[in-house]
């Protein structure tokens, strides 16, 4: 998960909204990253789920959900805001769940 967020993050660098939407190649690229992100936390153990239940775990599935089968259309401010906003966060939490295990990956 930390490297998908880190691909959100080097992907969309330097961007703003309007230079992340009209670059194909970046914006198809971090969608597949923000969707491996909640692949990834399909599979993380319950108990983990359980002791990092400040990561919003439900939240990052049902937003693979809505990104692989376009419900409803993909709302391209709630994936900047969520790219700007929420990736960073994520990555900070999830670095920190990595050190508390002892994995370096």
């Amino acid at each position: 998960m930390i490297r998908f967020a880190g691909n959100v993050l080097s992907y969309t660098e330097g961007m703003d909204q309007d230079d992340f939407m009209s670059t194909p190649l970046n914006y198809d690229a971090t969608l597949r990253n923000l969707e491996l992100i909640g692949e990834a936390a399909t599979h993380v153990p319950d108990d983990v789920r359980a002791k990092y239940a400040d990561i919003p775990w439900r939240m990052i599935i049902a937003t693979r959900n809505r990104l692989i089968h376009a419900y409803l259309g993909i709302d391209d401010d709630t994936v900047w805001s969520i790219i700007r906003d929420d990736i960073p966060a994520l990555m900070k939490s999830l670095k920190r769940l990595r050190n508390d295990i002892g994995g370096t990956s």
